[in-house]
């Protein structure tokens, strides 16, 4: 099982900044935290706030210090490798999060492609769809995670068994 990172964000262009990071690991364990912004982080989506239910009351609230975030983030995932399935975003956003501390990542991320077959990448959309209406789980970075790693783990699941069919019936 691939330990799987997704972010949230402020918006979806260039301007925008990540505010929530979401990892879970291969045994299930999490790590999860919202992210206060620095002074010149000031793009906001109205749209994305809709989509992630995150605002910016709630970041001046409880959102921890951008150094805080990268240094846990870093002692839970040192030498590793953590999928996504947006790294086209995601991995800007983790950039401009470490660049913003002054720290070095001492992790990888991934495109989760990577790691999926064919068959799997054929049954993703249907997969994820059936188990978020039977999971419910709101828009949220760890959410997000668990259900991507959910659906690696389905995808996966339903192909073994349409190779073992199609070994029993050939």
């Amino acid at each position: 099982m691939p330990i799987i990172i997704d972010i949230e964000a402020s918006g979806f262009g260039s301007h925008s900044y990540p505010i929530e990071v979401g990892v879970v690991k291969q045994n299930g364990e999490r790590f999860c935290s919202l992210i206060k912004p620095q002074a010149d982080w000031v793009h906001w989506d109205e749209h994305a706030q809709i989509l992630h239910g995150i605002s910016p009351q709630l970041l001046a609230q409880k959102g921890r210090p951008i150094a805080a975030v990268c240094t846990e983030l870093n002692e839970f995932l040192r030498g590793q490798t953590a999928y996504t399935d947006g790294w086209v975003v995601d991995q800007p956003w983790v950039i401009k999060l470490f660049h913003a501390a002054r720290q070095n990542m001492q992790f990888f991320i991934s495109p989760l492609e990577m790691l999926l077959t064919e068959g799997q990448m054929a049954l993703w959309h249907k997969t994820k769809e059936s188990l978020l209406v039977v999971n419910q789980p709101r828009h949220r970075a760890s959410h997000d995670a668990a259900l991507i790693q959910d659906t690696f783990r389905a995808t996966n699941k339903l192909v073994q068994q349409q190779l073992k069919v199609t070994q029993t019936v050939g």
